[in-house]
This record gives structure tokens, sequence and C-alpha cells, in this order.
């Protein structure tokens, strides 16, 4: 009977080492969290059957899934990913931060790699993504280094100076632009997967450095699960 339903007894042990290394992290950190499957969904906004199947490996998370149970887990990530990150020095250096290019745009790494979140230090050219709205999963922060930026969040227009920050949901749909001709500089630091410093939520927008969602002036519809 069984070889006729095309079953072997090693059969389960053979699909067991076949789950993804995300879907036992997801347990194994929800039980170091010591939340229940009903408690941990609930927060998650997920039905307590949906996060059974994440953690069996029957459906695959996807990114705003990742975000809210790393947050709700106390963990990055990278760590529910099962990704091992080697130790990092916690203090970056001036002359280490070697600058990357894209469009105009240049960013300087102001973190540690394979962290929960990604910090920067970056120069906006001059009219960038005046008509680039954005929308993704996440937090953003930054602060104004030196010129005045434009940013807008929704259907309100902030222009900042330097020594003025923003703080906000990524979900937001927000786009920003430099209102000086000599561009400006500012911190920027957000809580997404590390990403390519070409490939960020903020740059230009080109085949070499994709915006996670964009689209024309008018707030971007875009699903939450599209962006990088």
């Amino acid at each position: 009977m069984n070889s006729a339903k095309g079953t072997s007894p090693s059969e389960p042990a053979a699909a067991e080492e076949q789950l993804p290394a995300v879907a036992p992290q997801l347990r194994a950190l929800r039980r170091r969290a010591a939340l229940t499957l009903e408690s941990a969904a609930r927060a998650a906004g997920l039905s307590p059957a949906h996060l059974s199947r994440l953690e069996t490996g029957q459906r695959q998370p996807s990114l705003p899934m990742l975000l809210a149970l790393a947050r709700i887990y106390a963990t990055t990530v990278s760590e529910l990913l099962g990704e091992t990150v080697a130790e990092r020095d916690a203090v970056v250096r001036s002359a280490d931060m070697e600058p990357t290019r894209a469009g105009g745009w240049t960013y300087w790494q102001a973190g540690a790699a394979g962290r929960g979140m990604q910090s920067l230090r970056v120069h906006v050219p001059y009219g960038a993504q005046g008509d680039i709205v954005r929308v993704h999963p996440g937090e953003e922060w930054l602060y104004v280094l030196q010129g005045q930026l434009r940013l807008r969040l929704g259907d309100t227009a902030h222009v900042l100076a330097p020594g003025d920050s923003a703080h906000f949901d990524s979900l937001t749909p927000h786009r920003i632009a430099a209102a000086d001709r000599d561009g400006a500089e500012l911190l920027f630091v957000h809580t997404l997967l590390q990403s390519p410093t070409a490939a960020l939520c903020l740059g230009p927008a080109t085949a070499s450095a994709p915006p996670m969602t964009s689209t024309p002036s008018t707030p971007s519809t875009t699903t939450p699960g599209e962006g990088s």
C-alpha cells in the first residue's frame, strides 16, 4: 500500500531536511521569546494557522511578516533567516568610509553590515527625487547635516534645515529632494534588510539603482511587500 502511494519511511526525514532555514528559526525564536503560537500570531496580525504554516515551511514569509516577527521576537531579520553574522567593530572610522556613487548620489556606510538597521551618510544632489514617491515596509530616520532638504510625507510638504530631523513609517508615501543647488547632506537610518547602497529606498530611479517602489507624484498604491 505504501509503495503504491509513492511513500517510504525515509520520506518524512527527507522532507524535513528540505525545509527552508527560516522555518525552524521562526519556531525557535518564538519559543525563546516565551510566546505561544496564538499570542505571537495575534501580535503579528496573523492567524495561528498561518504562523504554524510558516514555522513548518509550508508557506514562505513576506518581507513585512519578517519585519513584524523580528520586532515581536526582539531580534533581527538576519537572525530570523538563520544567517550567522561575524562579529563587527562597533566603531566605524571616517577613514574607513568608502564612498559609493550612483546617479549623482553619494553614500558612506556609517554602521557595520549585518545589523537590524542600516545607517548611512548621504549626499542628495539638487532636484533629486522631486517626482518619485516611495512606499515600502519599515521605518526611516534622517537628520540634515548641510543644505536644505524638501521632504513630502503623504500630502504634507516640509523643508528641513541643518539640525532638523524626521522619523516616519515608510508605508507613508514619501519623497525627498535637495532644495539647494549644492545639494544636501544627511544622516539616514532605515530598518529594512541590508541593501546595496545603490538600491536603497532613496536614490536615483535608474536601471542600476532601482527604487523600492515608485510612481508619478500621486501617492503610490503599491502593496507593502514589493520592496527589496
